[in-house]
């Protein structure tokens, strides 16, 4: 069967794709590596999402020092937005515009060409704001009174209002999968079309090689994936996320000889980003009672690419993994109930070496070069966000541990296929088209130029909302 579009993936850009252009009766493909999300419960189980990693696509890379590495990516209907897709922030008007000093690049688009699709996204995903609970109050009125440089903020979140009368969901909702489907994901946009006729959900289906037209090498006939089916369309979309899309890409222009006539070559898999990410647990004497905790964003006046947003709830279950393997579980306990965790992230910058190298032989492992000293700006920002926040806490009673995100925790991946206007600085123009293709789009995360300094999820779907709002479709001739 011939379809007037596949897309390449299933995440937050994938899905919400599916859902724009199945609505305008085009017949469309949605192929997913992975397969959906077991119901038993075991998303929501630490032992198995924490200990045994049991939902994590750990296939190896190599760094930039040529280390084995293996990035926490997700293979499943949904991608990673059945995990860590609860914060839904938009990004602001700035974040929009370029940003020399902090080496980061413009976007071809306002922010005003994008807030409608951010209304839309927020309405299927039912976006909402929940109260401050009492003991991350007590902790930023603190902070307010050190510094009055700190703003808060309520987060929004693509939570129901009901979560709050499960527990076992309440609890287990940042970076663990619902079992219930309280939290909005990719799936709050497939499930309103999935039954449609025009759309056809196929999961267990990696995609490994983009098929040329015959006649035209900048024109594509479809793809084909590891098990050796060929699907064909009249327009590509990649959403396979910013570590594989760029590799799709660069697989096929290297194989098809096109290095020297794409002039966007060169710009393909750069400017990789996903946040400078300091996860920060803060111990008190007294028992932390609150329960959903991800209420509310701290910002800082003086750190204009920084926020700070709260964990998720945190007991000694959760807590044991990172403990000494000889802590009994009493000391786990004890410690787990008087945590308030943190996550610290820095906008970074985009810099081109930091970026993703396909690997074009088959037996040699893909390339994550990424080195935030490259970005001097933001990592000095992030420091001192670190270090300020620590100091400030334990003013107010509360003793910061602090545990950097490595490489390998790549939740908030972005940038590799950068939009912009010119094919020598970008990969896709402001409409998500590949410069000097013809048919093959973009709708994941590695469009993106900014990274913001909050959660890139919500700005995903937007992106992919409008794309195919504009896809062009004139040139099918099946």
């Amino acid at each position: 069967m011939f379809y007037d579009a596949i897309i390449i993936g299933s995440g937050a850009g994938g899905s919400a794709a599916a859902y724009q252009l199945t609505q305008t009766g085009k017949r469309v493909l949605l192929l997913e590596q992975g397969q959906v999300l077991p119901r038993d419960g075991s998303t929501l189980d630490v032992d198995k999402v924490v200990r045994q990693k049991l939902f994590i696509d750990d296939s190896p890379w190599l760094d930039k020092q040529g280390k084995m590495i293996a990035p926490q990516e997700r293979s499943n209907l949904g991608g990673k937005t059945k995990w860590y897709g609860a914060a839904l922030a938009r990004f602001s008007q700035k974040e929009f515009e370029s940003d020399h000093a902090h080496q980061c690049l413009p976007w071809p688009i306002s922010y005003a060409e994008l807030a409608p699709f951010y209304e839309a996204a927020e309405h299927i995903l039912a976006v909402r704001t929940f109260e401050i609970e009492p003991d991350f109050k007590k902790i930023v009125d603190g902070l307010q009174k050190q510094d009055s440089q700190w703003r808060s903020q309520p987060l929004s979140m693509g939570l129901s209002q009901d979560i709050l009368n499960h527990r076992e969901e309440v609890t287990h909702f940042d970076a663990f999968a619902s079992v219930l489907g309280l939290k909005a994901d990719g799936e709050s946009f497939l499930n309103r079309v999935k039954d449609n006729a025009n759309l056809s959900i196929l999961t267990g289906k990696k995609v490994t090689k983009l098929l040329a037209d015959s006649e035209n090498p900048f024109r594509l006939a479809g793809v084909v994936c590891e098990d050796g089916s060929q699907y064909q369309s009249n327009v590509v979309l990649l959403a396979a996320g910013a570590l594989h899309s760029p590799r799709l890409l660069q697989r096929y222009v290297e194989n098809a000889g096109l290095t020297e006539k794409l002039a966007c070559y060169s710009q393909i898999g750069r400017n990789y980003k996903f946040h400078l990410l300091t996860a920060m647990l803060m111990m008190n004497v007294k028992p932390q009672t609150d329960v959903l905790r991800k209420t509310t964003v701290l910002l800082h006046d003086a750190l204009p690419h920084s926020s700070v947003q709260p964990l998720g709830w945190m007991d000694g279950t959760l807590l044991a993994p990172e403990l000494p393997n000889f802590m009994p579980n009493w000391v786990a306990n004890m410690i787990g109930k008087r945590v308030y965790g943190f996550f610290l992230q820095t906008e970074d910058g985009s810099h081109p070496d930091n970026r993703v190298i396909a690997a074009v032989d088959a037996n040699k492992l893909p390339t994550l070069d990424y080195d935030a000293e490259r970005i001097p700006a933001a990592l000095a920002e992030h420091r001192q966000l670190v270090s300020m926040l620590k100091r400030q806490l334990l003013s107010i009673g509360y003793l910061g541990l602090t545990k950097q995100i490595p490489i390998d925790g790549s939740a908030h991946a972005c940038g590799t296929l950068v939009a912009g206007n010119h094919p020598e600085t970008s990969v896709i123009d402001a409409n998500g088209k590949v410069h000097g293709f013809e048919n093959l789009y973009v709708v994941d995360g590695s469009a993106l130029p900014r990274s913001s300094r909050v959660n890139p999820a919500l700005t995903i779907y937007a992106w992919s909302l409008r794309v195919t709002s504009m896809l062009n479709f004139r040139n099918s001739n099946k």
